[in-house]
């Protein structure tokens, strides 16, 4: 699920900072086949999604956000237990009054 969630925030993040691009033309002696230009591109393209999302995943380890949740997890829970246990003390000395 977790793996998932961050596939998908990856997706979401490259194609909102997806911009147009242009593949710049290389002038070569010799003349590229039509299957050598479509594999260069999608090499390239591929090289560019990757290179962004590892970017991204830096930058999401970088404010350590597994942590936080942690810690944000821990004190709630701690509070909570402590909040549950003063409301059964008082319904024990609601219901079994001396």
């Amino acid at each position: 699920m977790n793996k998932l969630l961050v596939i998908t925030v990856l997706v979401a993040l490259l194609a909102l900072s997806a911009e147009s691009s242009r593949i710049p033309r290389q002038v070569e002696e010799e003349e590229q086949g039509t299957l050598t230009r479509i594999t260069e591109s999608i090499k390239s393209y591929y090289d560019n999604a990757v290179n962004t999302a590892s970017g991204y995943l830096e930058n999401i380890k970088g404010l350590k956000l597994e942590e936080k949740a942690q810690n944000l997890y821990t004190d709630t829970t701690t509070v909570m237990s402590t909040y549950a246990g003063i409301a059964q003390d008082q319904l024990y000395h609601i219901f079994y009054q001396k």
